[in-house]
């Protein structure tokens, strides 16, 4: 019984960091009511070209409504005021529901298993870095900030 209890305590952490089943939960958010500027767009390819035209980099969540992880990130990450500053001055930030609309394809282009998955791209839509679930605040900004680094930004 104390392994138990020891091993259950250790295991926690880490099915809190992401989803990868598909169970649905009842009720979804969303997108941010504040914080990050997500653009609401039904192709990537109309977010990349604005990447182009305005010479940023734009960062990707994979996320799905029955995600408690993402809804994590939604209400303590991108609420942080730091984490709205550095994305919506120096990115487009574009969220996909992994399920709906051109969620499955993208899914399946960036090799998506888990959720959330944050993913920076270059213009052309390359991957820059990614991260395969949920990030601290602090973690985060440093995901995004050697993805600005990665393109000399």
């Amino acid at each position: 019984m104390k392994h138990l209890t020891i091993l259950l305590i250790f295991l926690l952490p880490f099915t809190l960091l992401h989803c990868n089943g598909s169970k649905k939960a009842t009720g979804s958010k969303p997108i941010s009511q504040k914080g990050v500027d997500f653009v609401k767009s039904k192709t990537l390819t109309s977010v990349l070209e604005d990447a182009q035209s305005s010479g940023k980099i734009v960062f990707l969540d994979m996320y799905t409504t029955w995600c408690a992880p993402c809804k994590i990130m939604d209400e303590e990450v991108y609420t942080d005021t730091s984490v709205e500053e550095l994305l919506d001055t120096k990115m487009i930030s574009y969220k996909v529901d992994a399920e709906k609309g051109n969620g499955p394809d993208l899914t399946v282009i960036y090799n998506v298993q888990v959720f959330p998955t944050l993913i920076f791209l270059d213009d052309k839509g390359r991957e820059i870095v990614r991260n395969d679930g949920a990030l601290s605040t602090t973690g985060f900004l440093e995901l995004a900030q050697r993805a600005l680094d990665q393109q000399g930004l």
